[in-house]
């Protein structure tokens, strides 16, 4: 293991999941502030039992299988994930679709909130429900991407969740000290970052599955970044050219 075989893994498992956190904690403020709080938090903290234990039922279990058979297999799907990632967040910097706003979601699900009815004088099915439910929804994608970063090699499921939990504890901070949307964050440059991170991540495992000899080893994961990241970045050109002639014609 080095440090240029780990680096890379940690800065993705961490990068996507403060994404993913960020959107979970929207919708758990809402809950919060509009049915009140004792259901939100007990949804968000049986969603993030129920997470845990399914890193540690399926992350140890990948390790029963051959390492080249798991890295072209979960390579392959991360690859598709990262790419499916890096697609929206190239869209979005060119202007085709419309960016994320946090602002915009903490406002719809205040109302959808509201609009339940108020706050309970009991037991809050309705707010345990919404939070579990938005926790496990984002959760289960750090899961896949922490199972997935460290099925890659031997040791790297231990820094990818450090990396995913040192994330979830941010955004907790952060939503304890604002108490409202993180919508300074720029999640929509994040998702860009994480798209190429994903992908080169899925690419490297591929390679490794297939018995592929990277120039430089682990290093190579570090070209495969700025490759993706300079296609990607020609892409939001191409795109934005596009979007801009289409909406020039009469």
């Amino acid at each position: 293991m080095t440090w240029a075989h780990i680096a890379p893994a940690v800065t993705a498992a961490f990068l996507a999941s403060i994404v993913e956190f960020v959107e979970a904690l929207t919708v758990i403020l809402a809950v919060g502030s509009v049915r009140g709080w004792r259901g939100a938090l007990t949804g968000a903290g049986a969603g993030l039992a129920v997470l845990l234990a399914l890193v540690a039922i399926f992350g140890p279990a990948l390790a029963l299988v051959p390492l080249n058979l798991v890295q072209l297999f979960v390579g392959a799907l991360l690859l598709l994930f990262g790419m499916r990632w890096l697609r929206k967040a190239i869209l979005r910097a060119a202007g085709v679709l419309a960016l994320h706003d946090e602002a915009a979601a903490f406002a719809k699900q205040t109302e959808a909130m509201q609009a339940a009815g108020g706050r309970a004088t009991g037991f809050d099915r309705i707010g345990f429900a919404a939070a579990f439910q938005i926790t496990m929804l984002e959760g289960v994608e750090v899961v896949f991407i922490v199972i997935a970063v460290g099925a890659g090699g031997v040791g790297l499921l231990l820094p990818a969740a450090g990396g995913a939990v040192a994330a979830l504890l941010l955004v907790m901070l952060l939503g304890v000290i604002v108490h409202k949307p993180l919508s300074r964050v720029p999640e929509n440059q994040l998702k860009f970052l994480v798209g190429v991170l994903l992908s080169s991540f899925g690419a490297f495992w591929v390679g490794e599955g297939m018995g592929l000899a990277w120039p430089g080893d682990d290093w190579s994961i570090l070209g495969l970044v700025l490759g993706f990241l300079g296609v990607a970045l020609l892409c939001v050109q191409f795109c934005g050219r596009s979007a801009r002639q289409r909406l020039a014609r009469p």
